[in-house]
């Protein structure tokens, strides 16, 4: 099955490039319309800070969405929500459903369950009902589980992919636009933990260089094997 049209949906920016960049790297090499779509974006801590330098953060962020994207051989989409006013499930999954539909998605990537954030469960849910809906009908479409070090309750690898040198190299690229990504907003260890990580997966699954690990999703089989 070829695949022409992907999109990795991220609760926040950054996200849906760590879970979806170093599959979609190769597909828009070869073709494929490639999504990096946000549910929301990041805010201010600063109590204090005014609309004005809010917005301006938000300005900034949504930037980095799309130079990111670009970097990728791809597009970028924020939804517009945001983490204190998010829809109800059904009508987030109803979205996704109708935008899957319109667009002909032939895969989808998103956050694993098993995580420590809220949003990225909300995610969870909305994408994999909207998925699921369309298997219903007899749409090809599918789901796979990106990992993330904050989704990682229960997460086990079952599809690898080989990131070689220059898929990866493009995917740091990408990355670092973001503040967030070379330590410029908080103090976790981003780079490298993903470069890291990389190799252990490489090792587990015995393969010959970097190597990217996606859960299936469980899915209504349209057909027999």
């Amino acid at each position: 099955m070829s695949l022409k049209r992907i999109v990795s949906i991220g609760a926040h920016s950054l996200d849906a490039e760590l879970m979806g960049g170093p599959l979609m790297i190769q597909y828009a090499d070869q073709g494929a319309h490639c999504t990096y779509i946000h549910v929301t974006q990041g805010r201010l801590e600063d109590p204090d800070a005014t609309e004005e330098a809010k917005q301006a953060y938000l300005k900034d962020l949504l930037r980095q969405n799309k130079e990111a994207a670009e970097k990728m051989g791809g597009d970028t989409i924020w939804l517009g929500y945001v983490s204190s006013d998010m829809p109800s499930t059904e009508e987030f999954a109803r979205r996704l459903e109708t935008y899957f539909e319109d667009e002909n998605v032939d895969l989808v990537i998103t956050h694993w369950r098993g995580s420590m954030h809220p949003r990225h469960i909300n995610t969870y849910d909305a994408v994999t009902t909207a998925v699921k809906r369309l298997r219903e009908k007899g749409s090809p479409i599918r789901l796979m589980y990106g990992e993330t070090f904050e989704d990682l309750v229960g997460f086990i690898p079952q599809a690898y992919f080989t990131v070689n040198e220059d898929v990866y190299g493009r995917w740091q690229d990408a990355l670092k636009t973001y503040d967030v990504y070379r330590g410029e907003v908080n103090s976790f260890p981003y780079q490298p933990y993903y470069t890291t990580i990389g190799r252990v997966r490489q090792i587990e699954s015995n393969n010959s260089d970097r190597t990217a690990a996606y859960m299936y999703a469980s899915l209504i089989e349209n057909d027999l094997w």
